[in-house]
């Protein structure tokens, strides 16, 4: 007898086949300097080529499969960025994430090489990988280009996502916001644009502050906002009434997260809050997909994972603290906010 049952569509397989491919393509452009090399206009693969000092044929292919991908387009034998491109993709773009997305090739896509025996083992892949004892951001901040150019790719994050975050909550009722690890500022930046009579502290490490005192000192909002270097696990943090950890929270160990918002809640005044801004898991831990695949990220990179807001509940309550909100955005961040009684 014939089986007659026809086989589910494979669509759903094939694209994630396939999918790790669009990735390298965009990660080996950026690292090229295509988008870089058109940031100025279009230009015919052949004299990319010339500029670029590569194989004519091989760009050719990459630059085909950069306009399948919509980061360009061709106009006769002239290729050009996309407008996403030019913004997000050019060394010469305020908005960019080339620092962010050259650390997922030269760093992440290696890590995650080793997905499985970080599923084996639960530890993340920095000793397998690279043979790096040290911390994550010890190796981050060993090279100082690369360094900024990671600040560079988060700040871009950051544009995208601080904006959502500071709206989440009324934040009105606060008068000094200091963000935790605040990089080059861009949440207080937000946060001060958002509330006028509002105060920022950007407490970083030493290394983070050169870029956060330029990207700062650019803003409309400068003045209203301090720069403080130190180390949020050893040092005294500073006063303030709102404490703010973007990305924060999911690098680290549970002991540490309870140590960090200890810290937090002893300095913090009866109605001051914590504004922490990760992406919160569905409480069956299905989704969304963003939050999945940062939990993934979390495992073959730091010591930390994503949670569900009734985690956070749990964690937040356990310190001390009551009313615990959260609120999901469009953006990479979510929000929760949680008040010192």
């Amino acid at each position: 007898m014939c089986d007659t049952t026809s086989p589910p569509e494979p669509t759903v397989i094939l694209d994630l086949l396939e999918a790790f491919r669009w990735s390298k393509t965009m990660f080996a452009a950026v690292g090229l300097g295509v988008f870089d090399a058109l940031a100025g206009g279009g230009k015919s693969a052949a004299t990319l080529a010339t500029e670029l000092r590569v194989n004519a044929d091989a760009l050719e292919r990459l630059l085909g499969a950069c306009v399948v991908l919509q980061l360009l387009r061709k106009n006769g034998d002239q290729f050009e960025n996309t407008p996403a491109a030019n913004a997000y993709l050019t060394q010469s773009s305020p908005a960019r994430l080339t620092g962010y997305i050259n650390y997922s090739n030269t760093t992440m896509w290696k890590l995650w090489a080793n997905l499985e025996d970080a599923i084996r083992e639960g530890t993340h892949r920095w000793k397998q990988t690279f043979g790096w004892d040290r911390p994550i951001f010890a190796n981050l901040f060993s090279d100082e280009h690369k360094g900024r150019e990671f600040l560079l790719g988060m700040h871009g994050f950051g544009l995208i996502s601080s904006p959502h975050v500071v709206t989440a909550f009324d934040l009105s009722r606060f008068r000094c916001l200091c963000d935790l690890g605040g990089a080059t500022g861009h949440l207080a930046i937000a946060a001060c644009r958002r509330c006028p009579e509002l105060n920022a502290i950007v407490f970083d490490l030493p290394e983070a502050m050169p870029l956060a005192h330029k990207v700062i000192g650019a803003s409309t909002v400068a003045k209203r906002i301090k720069l403080v270097p130190g180390d949020f696990f050893v040092d005294a943090l500073p006063q303030a009434d709102l404490f703010a950890l973007g990305r924060i929270v999911h690098d680290w160990s549970e002991a540490k997260i309870h140590k960090l918002l200890s810290r937090i809640y002893q300095r913090l005044p009866s109605g001051g809050g914590v504004l922490i801004a990760e992406k919160i898991l569905l409480d069956d831990k299905t989704g969304p997909r963003w939050a999945q695949m940062q939990n993934l990220n979390m495992l073959t990179c730091t010591e930390g994972k994503e949670r569900t807001l009734a985690e956070y509940e749990v964690i937040l309550s356990d310190i001390g603290f009551i009313d615990v909100q959260g609120c999901r955005t469009p953006s990479p961040l979510d929000a929760i906010l949680a008040i010192k009684p």
